[in-house]
């Protein structure tokens, strides 16, 4: 019988890890989600609100909502994996503009939120068979994890990598604030005192400022090759 594992994979705002978590889940025949899709989602409800904007933070209003938030992830057979919808809406292009971005962090550090949605991811990946991809999996999720990654690379690469992202969805921006945006991420990432992006002690570090897609997925396979491995032994 061919075991199943928990993959975790965390690390800094565009590294690639979701593009990686897909391709590996694809690959292996698992379930894959998108933990940063979820936190998204509630950032744009939040943000159709008001409860967030430029000038305005509003945690009680965010609280008071979070049993009007459901969110699902509804497999593709085209895409090979599921997207999100918060409330029976496809919200999965709307999450990704720049609007979003610059708003998701703050809403990371509402602790109730990271509860909600930790339990739900939990769940999500009870029976194994997964790759979650975030910022606090292998440290928070799934502390337990069979294989933990944690992807990091340059900020200029991360914000480089964001810019041509976006101009290719046609957003309307510039490098300046990507760059911006990827630094004040990483800060407020880092130093939130509930569940902080932190590379946990067991976790694989890989750096892929230099590296290609295939030499990147290549170093992973092998990696999860062996963690499957080791996990049939025990």
């Amino acid at each position: 019988m061919n075991k199943k594992i928990t993959i975790a994979i965390d690390g800094f705002s565009s590294t690639g890890k979701s593009t990686i978590a897909k391709q590996l889940a694809k690959e292996l025949g698992y379930i894959y989600v998108d933990t940063g899709a979820m936190y998204r989602a509630v950032t744009l409800y939040v943000m159709r609100h008001l409860f967030v904007t430029e000038t305005n933070f509003d945690e009680e209003a965010i609280l008071r909502h979070l049993p009007f938030i459901n969110l699902r992830f509804v497999f593709d057979e085209k895409l090979g994996y599921g997207e999100i919808y918060l409330n029976k809406e496809n919200v999965e292009k709307e999450i990704r503009l720049m609007e979003v971005s610059n708003n998701v962090s703050k809403v990371a550090t509402v602790s109730k939120v990271r509860e909600m949605l930790v339990q739900q991811q939990q769940e999500m990946g009870k029976d194994k068979g997964v790759v979650m991809d975030g910022r606090d999996i292998g440290t928070v999720v799934f502390p337990d994890a069979d294989l933990k990654l944690f992807m990091t690379a340059s900020t200029q690469t991360r914000a480089e990598r964001r810019y041509k992202e976006l101009c290719e969805r046609g957003e309307n921006v510039a490098y300046e604030d990507v760059l911006k945006n990827v630094k004040e991420r990483d800060y407020m990432d880092s130093t939130r005192e509930d569940s902080p992006l932190i590379m946990a002690k067991d976790a694989i570090e890989i750096d892929n400022s230099d590296l290609t897609l295939e030499e990147q997925s290549q170093k992973i396979m092998e990696l999860a090759k062996e963690a499957i491995a080791a996990a049939q032994k025990k």
